[in-house]
């Protein structure tokens, strides 16, 4: 009797055994498969928020099958800890094990909303943008220029006063220090003031990430940091037999050439214009200079220049002095660096605008002569349809 009753509990005992053997494969296979979602889904981690909450709610969005599964799964493999508030974009079909280590690696969220402040030549903005789950894609929600004193829209006070969001600050080509100092003052995420304004140039034109608090003089000095990067890499690289004494004249010229076109493919063709032109001692002649030797840098001239102007002497007049300016107009892009240290071979000196927003090159005065009469008859056309168009 005795061995009956201890046969059948060892049997029962094996067929638990092989019932919790199945129960934790077929868990295991839960948590480790491909999920149940159908279609990609912005999933919020609140600050403060716990594992469990956040597994009630992964369910509650369908995004997980069962919510104990992926605790226990996720305690199992380690993951149960460190959850990191944002937003993220969970693709459709994403496993319960990638789920956990997405909301706890964290870093900057994949998906929601963003910040985006704009400082560009012309003006400065902060752009709200929310990302579409299905497309990937973000649209924009808010614009608002950074110097307008009115409400705030409900939108953008919502994200400014959301702790997790997303922000950076984005620096166009062709910027001035002043623009670029001046518009920080009016970033709401940031602290305090930037003393010492750097050098004209010396700031690279690119995207930042920023979060809250963060001090506008250690993002001018990551800007910094990153254009002097930049310049010492392209200086390694440059071409031989260049026409500049040292780096920050190469500097000058890439702020130079950064200024005369916004088309990308002419930046190396207008630095071989100047390389060319200093090399032969003619003075390079460009309106940019002679626009930041009247603003300082500071703001727009939203005019044309005057001829008393292009006459007058001041150290960036380039009409009037010989060679480069003494110092940079702007904050050149990198391309721009790239194309004033590797420009290629040329035998143009002459350039004007030919109303496509690009510009016709001239190897000659005579020719370059024919291209600035065909411009001057653009603009008197243009100068002739203004007036009907505007009625």
């Amino acid at each position: 009797m005795w061995k009956s009753i201890a046969s059948n509990a060892l049997t029962l005992f094996i067929v638990a055994l092989i019932a919790v053997a199945g129960l934790i494969a077929w868990g295991k296979r839960q948590y480790e498969g491909p999920g149940p979602l159908t279609e990609a889904v912005c999933f919020r981690v609140e600050r403060g928020a716990s594992f469990a909450s956040s597994a009630a709610e992964l369910e509650r969005q369908g995004a997980v099958s069962d919510a104990r599964i992926f605790r226990i799964g996720s305690r199992y493999a380690e993951l149960d800890s460190g959850l990191k508030a944002g937003s993220y974009l969970l693709p459709a079909g994403i496993s319960m094990q990638e789920i956990a280590g997405v909301i706890t690696k964290g870093g900057q969220s994949s998906c929601g909303s963003e910040l985006n402040y704009r400082i560009g030549v012309n003006a400065a903005d902060v752009v709200l943008r929310e990302l579409d789950p299905a497309t990937q894609k973000f649209t924009e929600v808010v614009k608002r220029d950074l110097k307008d004193t009115s409400e705030v829209p409900a939108e953008l006070k919502a994200a400014l006063e959301d702790t997790g969001i997303r922000a950076r600050v984005t620096v166009a080509e062709g910027t001035t220090v002043w623009q670029v100092t001046e518009a920080l003052k009016n970033v709401d995420l940031l602290k305090g003031e930037v003393k010492d304004r750097p050098a004209e140039g010396t700031l690279a034109p690119d995207s930042y990430e920023i979060t809250r608090g963060m001090d506008r003089a250690a993002l001018v000095a990551e800007m910094a940091g990153r254009q002097t990067r930049i310049l010492n890499d392209l200086w390694a690289a440059r071409q031989e037999g260049l026409p500049y004494k040292d780096i920050n004249e190469a500097l000058i010229m890439a702020s130079i050439v950064e200024k005369e076109t916004g088309v990308p493919d002419e930046r190396g063709q207008v630095a071989a214009v100047f390389v060319n032109r200093l090399r032969q001692g003619m003075k390079l002649q460009t309106d940019p200079t002679v626009i930041y030797g009247v603003t300082k840098g500071q703001g727009v001239l939203g005019r044309g220049l005057r001829r008393s102007e292009l006459q007058g002497r001041t150290a960036w007049n380039t009409y009037v002095i010989d060679g480069l300016p003494p110092t940079p107009i702007a904050n050149p892009g990198r391309a721009s660096i790239e194309a004033t240290l590797n420009p290629p071979e040329s035998k143009y000196l002459f350039f004007v605008a030919d109303g496509t927003g690009g510009h016709a090159f001239a190897e000659t005065l005579a020719e370059h002569n024919a291209n600035v009469a065909k411009w001057r008859q653009i603009e008197a056309e243009r100068a002739r349809q203004a007036p009907a168009s505007g009625n």
